[in-house]
C-alpha cells in the first residue's frame, strides 16, 4: 500500500507539470485572427494563407493593417508588405514597408522607410524592432527622433512606450533652436522634455559652450544641472565646478564645490566651493572658501580672500568691481592687508578697505578708519589713510618707530613705500641711530600740524616737521617704557599673511 500512494502522487504531480506546461505554451501561441479583401492559400505552401487588400491582423488587441501578406500558421508568423501599420495604442502607431512578426514571441522586425508615431513624438529609421511585451522599440543602424522643436539623432535607440522615454548610444544629437547638444548616451522623455546625459556631453550656443559627463537638460523650461568634469565657457569666462546648475532663459547659473570662476581678459581666477552667476544682472557671488586671484602680466598675482566675495561686469562681460565682505585678507609679495570688508575697482585700479584696516608693505604696518590704494599698471603708485592714520615699524626686537595722524598719503616707487606726507595732529615716536649703525642715540617723540617722512631702503630715512613742530630726545633709559608707544598703538605681525595660502588663517 505505501508504494502504491508514492507511486500515484508521482504520476499526480507529473500530471499537473504537464497541464501547466501545456497552458503555459497554449498561452504563448494566443491566436491572432485576420481579415483580407482576398484569402488564399500558398500555391506551395498549404499552411501559408496569402491575403491581399485591406489587410488587418489582430493579436491581443493590437491591430496590424498591410497591403498583401504571408500568414504562417505553423509558425505563427506574419509576413507583411506595403503600407505597414502596427496600432498599438491611440496615440502609438509604427508604419513601414515590410514587417516580420512572430506570434509567440511578441517581436516585430519593421524595415525600409519606417517610422514610430506616439503623439507629438515621431522616429524614423530604416529598421525597427518591437518587442510587443516589453513594449521597447529599438533600432541599431540610426535613427531620428522629432519631438516638438527637438531633433534627436543617433546610431543606436531603445523607445520605452510606457514612460515613453528614449534611450540612445553612439554619436547622439539634439538640434534645439537655441543650442546643439553632442552625447556619448543619452535618455529622453518625450513627455517632460528632460534629457539625462551618461557619458562625454558638449552644449553649443550662441552664448556659451556647456561640457559635462553626467547631468540632465530640460529642453521645455531650459533649465539644467551637469556634473562630473563639468564646465561652462563663454567669450571672456571658464566657470567649473563639481556640479553646475544653468538656467538659460534667466541667465541664473549655480556652481557647487570645487569651484572656478576665469576672467580671460582681466586675468582674475575666482574660486570657492559655491558661485553664484547671472549673465543678465552681471553679478556673481562666491563663498565658502572665496578667493580672488589678480594676476599681472609678471605672474605676481594678489590673493584675496573674504567669507563672500562678489563680482561685477562690464558690459563686455569684463570682471569691473569686486566686492570683499567680513573677514577680508589678501596678499602680494609686495603688500599684504587685512580688514572687515574692501572694494576692488578694476578699471581706475582703485582697492578701499573698510572697518579696521591694516596693512603691511616691508617692514611698515599701516592702519587708519579706511585705506584706500591707487595701483598703476602692475605697480603700487599712491596709498591714502584716512582718520586715524597710523605707521609702526620695528626697529629692533620690542622697539617700535610710530607715527600718527589725521590722515596720511603714501607715494610708492617701483612697488616699495619711500615717502608719507602726514596732515594734521601728527605725532611720532622714533628710535634714533648713529649713521651706519644700530646703535641707538636716543627716542625722539614730536609732535606736529604735518610732517614730511622719506623711507629708504625699507628704514624710515628722516622726518621732518612741516609747521608748530614740539619735539625732544630721551636717552633710551629715560623714557618709560609705557611712553614709548603712542596711544591706540597696536601691533598685529602675528596676523600678517606671509605667503598666499595664509589669507585663510
Amino acid at each position: 500500500m505505501p508504494c502504491l500512494k508514492h507511486n500515484f502522487l508521482k504520476y499526480f504531480l507529473f500530471f499537473l507539470f504537464t497541464l501547466v506546461i501545456i497552458s503555459a505554451f497554449s498561452q504563448g501561441k494566443s491566436k491572432i485572427t485576420y481579415q483580407a479583401e482576398i484569402l488564399r492559400t500558398h500555391a506551395n505552401d498549404k499552411n501559408i494563407t496569402v491575403l491581399v487588400g485591406h489587410v488587418i491582423f489582430n493579436h491581443e488587441g493590437d491591430l496590424l493593417f498591410c497591403d498583401s501578406a504571408y500568414f504562417h500558421q505553423e509558425q505563427n508568423r506574419i509576413e507583411a508588405f506595403s503600407k505597414i501599420r502596427i496600432k498599438i495604442s491611440d496615440t502609438l502607431n509604427i508604419y513601414g514597408d515590410v514587417l516580420n512578426y512572430n506570434g509567440d514571441t511578441k517581436v516585430a522586425e519593421i524595415t525600409n522607410n519606417v517610422r514610430l508615431v506616439d503623439s507629438k513624438t515621431t522616429l524614423t529609421t530604416n529598421y525597427l524592432n518591437y518587442d510587443r511585451r516589453s513594449n521597447i522599440a529599438s533600432y541599431y543602424n540610426g535613427g531620428k527622433i522629432v519631438n516638438k522643436e527637438n531633433v534627436l539623432t543617433s546610431k543606436i535607440g531603445y523607445y520605452y512606450t510606457t514612460p515613453k522615454q528614449f534611450f540612445f548610444k553612439n554619436d547622439v544629437v539634439l538640434v534645439n533652436p537655441k543650442y546643439t547638444i553632442n552625447s556619448d548616451t543619452l535618455m529622453y522623455n518625450t513627455n517632460s522634455e528632460v534629457a539625462y546625459f551618461y557619458g562625454p556631453t558638449n552644449i553649443k550656443s550662441k552664448e556659451n559652450y556647456i561640457y559635462c559627463e553626467n547631468g540632465w537638460y530640460n529642453t521645455k523650461t531650459d533649465k539644467s544641472q551637469f556634473s562630473k568634469n563639468s564646465y561652462l565657457l563663454t567669450k571672456n569666462q571658464y566657470l567649473k565646478g563639481d556640479s553646475l546648475y544653468y538656467d538659460r532663459k534667466s541667465g541664473y547659473g549655480r556652481a557647487y564645490y570645487n569651484v572656478t570662476l576665469i576672467d580671460s581678459v582681466k586675468n582674475v581666477i575666482l574660486k570657492g566651493n559655491y558661485i553664484e552667476n547671472n549673465e543678465f544682472t552681471k553679478r556673481s557671488l562666491i563663498t565658502d572658501s572665496a578667493l580672488a586671484i589678480m594676476i599681472d602680466d609678471h605672474k605676481d598675482s594678489l590673493f584675496l580672500h573674504a567669507d563672500t566675495l562678489r563680482a561685477r561686469y562690464d558690459t563686455a562681460n569684463n570682471i569691473e568691481l569686486v566686492l570683499a565682505y567680513y573677514k577680508t585678507k589678501f596678499y602680494r609679495k609686495d603688500i599684504q592687508g587685512m580688514c572687515d570688508s574692501l572694494s576692488y575697482y578694476m578699471k581706475d585700479s582703485v582697492v578701499t578697505m573698510y572697518h579696521n584696516p591694516v596693512l603691511w608693505t616691508d617692514k611698515n604696518q599701516l592702519m587708519g578708519d579706511t585705506i584706500r590704494l591707487i595701483i598703476g599698471k602692475e605697480e603700487m603708485k599712491l596709498m591714502y589713510l584716512l582718520n586715524a592714520a597710523f605707521i609702526v615699524a620695528e626697529s629692533d626686537t620690542g622697539q617700535y618707530n610710530q607715527i600718527k595722524g589725521k590722515n596720511m598719503v603714501g607715494t610708492f616707487a617701483h612697488n616699495e613705500l619711500y615717502r608719507v606726507d602726514v596732515k594734521g595732529s601728527s605725532e611720532t615716536i622714533y628710535y634714533m641711530k648713529e649713521d651706519n649703525s644700530n646703535d641707538i642715540i636716543g627716542i625722539n617723540k614730536a609732535i606736529s600740524n604735518d610732517m614730511l617722512i622719506f623711507i629708504e631702503k625699507k628704514e624710515l630715512k628722516s622726518i621732518t616737521f612741516i609747521t608748530k613742530p614740539e619735539g625732544t630726545l630721551y636717552p633710551v633709559n629715560d623714557l618709560p617704557r609705557e611712553e614709548r608707544v603712542l596711544k591706540n598703538f597696536v601691533w598685529k605681525s602675528d596676523k600678517r599673511p606671509y605667503q598666499s595660502l595664509d589669507v585663510f588663517k
